[in-house]
Parts: C-alpha cells; structure tokens; sequence
C-alpha cells in the first residue's frame, strides 16, 4: 500500500503510516553502499557524490522539459540510489543508468498516453547509446531492486503527514502551509547526497518542521506546533533529532537558492530540438517552462 486515502472510508491514519514505515525500511538504500559512493575519490574512475548529484540535476531538467509529475521524479531518484547503493558502476555508464531509472518511473507513475518513445527520450536528453543499451540497462536494474519499481518516497509522506495537519487545522490556517511549496523544496533537498542516507519519513517531516517554524515566526499559530509535535511522537523522532534536520534542510535550500549552486538545466535541453526533431515529437514536449525557484513568503 503505497497510495495514501483520506476522508471518508478510509482507514485510520495509524494503520496506513505503519505500512507505509513497513515498506521504508525494505526500501531504504543500503548505507554500505552509499558509504563507498561518500568516500570515492574525485578522479574520474568511480562513482561519487558529485556525480550522483548531477545526475539528479538532469533528471530534474527531464522533468520540467516533459511536465511529469512529482512523482515521477522522486521514484527516479529513490530508483537510482537503491540502484547505485547495490551497484558499483563506472562514471560513463552513470547517464544510461540515469535515464532508465527515469524511464522506469515515467512508465509506473504517469498515464500511458504520456510516456514517451525510447528514442525520443534519448534524443531529447543527448545520450549517445542506444535503445537496446536502454532496455539491456532498465532490464538489470529491475533485476538488482527485484522488480520492485515502487517504493514509498519522501513524496508519498509529505503528503501523507500534510492531510494529516490539514485536518486538524481550522479553515484559515489550513492556507499557511502550501503543499506547492513544500513539494518544490523537497525536490532541491533530492538533489543532495546528504539526504539519501535519511529515511524518507524523516525528511518529510523536517519539511513541514521548517516551514511551521518559519511561519511561527511571522505569526504564531499554536495549532501547527501541536500537530506537528503530535507527528513526531507518533513517528517516535526525538525533539533533538528533528531539530538538527530541519537545520540540515534549511542549509541546502539556503545553497540551492544562492547562485553557486548549480540548477537543473533546461535550456540544455531546449538548444538541440531542431525542426525535424520538433515535427515527431509529442506538442508538449517542447512547450519548455523555465525552472521556478522555490516560492517565496513575506512574513
């Protein structure tokens, strides 16, 4: 059960959150794993943190370029590190790894009528193998997360813990914390190695702490503190331990704000869609939106 319900008919919250903790932890990338990735050198023969993040970065670009959902793309990222976590691959094989855990996302979130052809993936994101390599590639990764594609994201418990809030607020601070805003912050927090080794539960929850605490600032709303307190002990976090994240999350939404940090780019993207490509293409693929920044609230 991945697919979260509320309202009427559904079942409790507490029954839904502990399967949704079940599925977690079986799909939690190996932290051994990830460890070698941490500690690789930058000299161009393995894997490294640096290299992972781009590779999100392009996913990122892949995302906007084609309109996919949020869901997309967070099960392209949980995708790739469960991968990589199992895997010791070589850098020049990282963007065919890359795209197909892409493509594996697209074909089990969005509808089919939206899922592009292979060779038009390839040509849009400027890879140089081929089709075949794509399906020998996809074919190994399902094998490596034994062809287990969906998994409880970040994503899944954002949302998830946010109806949880909605529901307990009155209709005038139901507006304080939009899910928008939320969802765009925790796509700059996928593009950080750091937050592949914390639990998805964790990092949602330290989302929603952060911006409850920023809101709490400007204007006190003691509902939000109490829904949120009541979150915590529910997921059993310390007090202590969700303060250090939320200022970890606070520090990469600060750097991907600043202008050192490198965004996802599409406009790679748009430079190479000539005439011909533009005619075979689907009409929306090439309606290219620029990347918003995260949404900015005055107190």
């Amino acid at each position: 059960m991945i697919e979260q319900v509320t309202g009427a008919g559904a079942l409790p919250f507490t029954v839904q959150l502990k399967a949704l903790l079940d599925q977690e932890a079986r799909y939690q990338p190996k932290l051994c794993g990830l460890r070698i990735i941490e500690s690789a050198p930058e000299n161009g023969l393995r894997m490294t943190v640096k290299l992972r993040d781009f590779q999100v970065r392009d996913l990122l670009s892949l995302t906007r370029f084609f309109g996919f959902s949020s869901e997309t793309f967070s099960l392209a990222v949980s995708l790739l590190d469960r991968f990589l976590a199992v895997m010791k691959i070589q850098p020049k094989h990282l963007a065919c790894v890359g795209l197909c855990c892409f493509y594996i996302a697209v074909k089990t979130s969005e509808e089919e009528k939206s899922v592009p052809l292979a060779s038009d993936l390839l040509r849009i994101s400027q890879n140089r193998f081929t089709v075949h390599d794509m399906m020998r590639m996809e074919k190994i990764i399902l094998k490596k997360l034994y062809w287990k594609a969906k998994a409880p994201t970040a994503l899944h418990f954002l949302r998830f813990f946010h109806a949880r809030i909605q529901e307990q607020l009155d209709a005038e601070s139901k507006r304080i914390l939009n899910i928008e805003r939320l969802e765009a912050q925790l796509k700059a927090c996928h593009c950080s190695f750091t937050f592949t080794k914390i639990k998805p539960s964790l990092l949602a929850l330290s989302l929603l702490a952060l911006e409850i605490e920023d809101e709490h600032e400007c204007e006190p709303v003691p509902a939000l503190r109490e829904a949120l307190d009541a979150l915590r002990e529910t997921l059993t976090v310390k007090a202590g331990d969700l303060v250090c994240m939320r200022e970890l999350v606070a520090k990469c939404l600060a750097e991907y704000a600043s202008t050192k940090c490198l965004k996802p780019n599409g406009q790679r993207l748009r430079w190479m869609i000539s005439g011909r490509t533009t005619r075979q293409l689907k009409h929306s693929y090439y309606k290219i939106a620029h990347l918003p920044t995260i949404p900015e609230y005055a107190c």
